[in-house]
C-alpha cells in the first residue's frame, strides 16, 4: 500500500505544481493506445523506487541484525499469520498498481497482467531473498505463497470478470500491546501502524451489486469480511517465558464497506484519489465474532 500511495501522491504533486487544472485533468487521463513516453516514465519511476528502497532496507533495516548463511525458515505459525496476509495484501496492492500504471500508459490489457500485476510479487521475492541472508527471520515460503495468493486474487479477477469485484483492504486501530513489547510491535502510532498485528484487520470487500445483478443497489456498496487478532506480544505464545500469557485470540468480522473507484465521476484525478483511499477500509459499524466472548457489536470500527 505505502508503495502504490507514495508513487501516486508523488505523481499528483509533481502535476499539481506544473500543470494548469484542465492539463492535470488530461494528465491524469488513461491513454487509449500505447504513449511511449508515459510507459516509459512508469518503468523507469518503479525500478528507480524499487531499488532505492531495497538499498534503503538493507541500509537502514538489515545492518542492525546479523548477517548469516542464505537459509529457510518455517514461520507459518506465527502472529496468528496475520504476518502473512500482510503479505497477501502488499503483493495484491502492488500488482493493482503496475497495472493500473500500465493502463493509464495505453498498454495492452495481456500486458498490464503480465509486467504490471506481477509488480508486488517481484518486488517482495526480492525482499524474501534479503530475509534469507538475516540470521534474525530466514526466506519463508509461507511468506512467498501469501505473494502468490495477492497476485493471484487481483490477476484472477480481472482474468474471469474484468474487474475487481473483490477488492482487500486494510484497517488500523491503537492497542495497549504495542506499549508492552514496543521493539516487536512498534515505537508510537507510525511504527506501529506497520508492526502491531493486534491492531491490524485485514478486509476482502466484496461488490453487491456485481455479485447480484440488482439494480437497486448502490454501485458502490460493499459487503466486507475481515480477519484479525489480538493477544500477541511476540510471534510465538509465550516464548522464552518472557512476556505473560495474552489470551491470544482470532478475530472474524462482518461489515459494510465502500467501494470507492466505483463512485462515478468525470474527473481523473478524483479517481486517482479515490484509487489511492480505496486501500483503505471505510470505517462503518461492524459486527465481530470471536472466541473470547462471542459476539462483539462495534458502532465504529477502525
Amino acid at each position: 500500500m505505502q508503495f502504490r500511495v507514495v508513487f501516486l501522491v508523488c505523481l499528483l504533486s509533481i502535476s499539481c505544481w506544473s500543470q494548469t487544472p484542465s492539463n492535470l485533468e488530461l494528465f491524469f487521463t488513461p491513454s487509449d493506445t500505447l504513449h511511449t513516453s508515459r510507459r516509459n516514465a512508469v518503468v523507469i519511476t518503479e525500478a528507480s523506487l524499487a531499488s532505492v528502497t531495497l538499498l534503503g532496507l538493507n541500509q537502514l533495516w538489515y545492518k542492525d541484525y546479523p548477517k548469516s548463511k542464505f537459509h529457510i525458515t518455517n514461520d507459518n505459525n506465527q502472529w496468528l499469520q496475520m504476518d502473512k496476509l500482510g503479505h497477501v495484501y502488499s503483493s495484491y496492492q502492488l500488482g493493482q498498481l503496475g497495472a493500473d500504471l500500465l493502463q493509464w500508459s495505453g498498454v495492452s490489457k495481456k500486458d498490464q497482467l503480465i509486467y504490471g500485476a506481477t509488480l508486488g510479487v517481484t518486488f517482495l521475492t526480492a525482499v524474501e531473498v534479503f530475509d534469507g541472508f538475516s540470521k534474525e527471520w530466514g526466506f519463508s515460503w509461507g511468506d512467498m505463497a501469501a505473494n502468490a495468493a495477492g497476485t493471484g486474487l487481483y490477476v484472477g479477477q480481472e482474468l474471469l470478470w474484468d474487474e475487481q469485484r473483490i477488492v482487500m483492504k486494510y484497517s488500523f486501530h491503537q492497542t495497549k500491546y504495542a506499549k508492552m513489547n514496543p521493539d516487536k510491535l512498534g515505537h508510537g502510532f507510525t511504527e506501529a501502524f506497520l508492526k502491531d498485528y493486534n491492531g491490524q484487520t485485514y478486509w476482502l470487500s466484496f461488490n453487491i451489486q456485481s455479485f447480484t445483478k440488482s439494480k437497486t443497489i448502490p454501485k458502490w456498496l460493499n459487503i466486507a469480511l475481515g480477519y484479525s487478532g489480538d493477544g500477541m506480544l511476540t510471534g510465538i505464545n509465550n516464548i522464552n517465558n518472557d512476556f505473560p500469557d495474552q489470551n491470544r485470540s482470532r478475530q472474524y468480522l462482518l461489515s459494510l464497506d465502500i467501494d470507492l473507484s466505483r463512485i462515478q465521476t468525470k474527473s481523473h484525478v478524483l479517481k486517482s484519489i479515490f484509487g489511492i483511499l480505496n486501500t483503505i477500509k471505510v470505517p462503518l459499524p461492524t459486527m465481530e465474532f470471536n472466541d473470547k466472548n462471542g459476539i462483539k457489536l462495534h458502532g465504529i470500527y477502525f
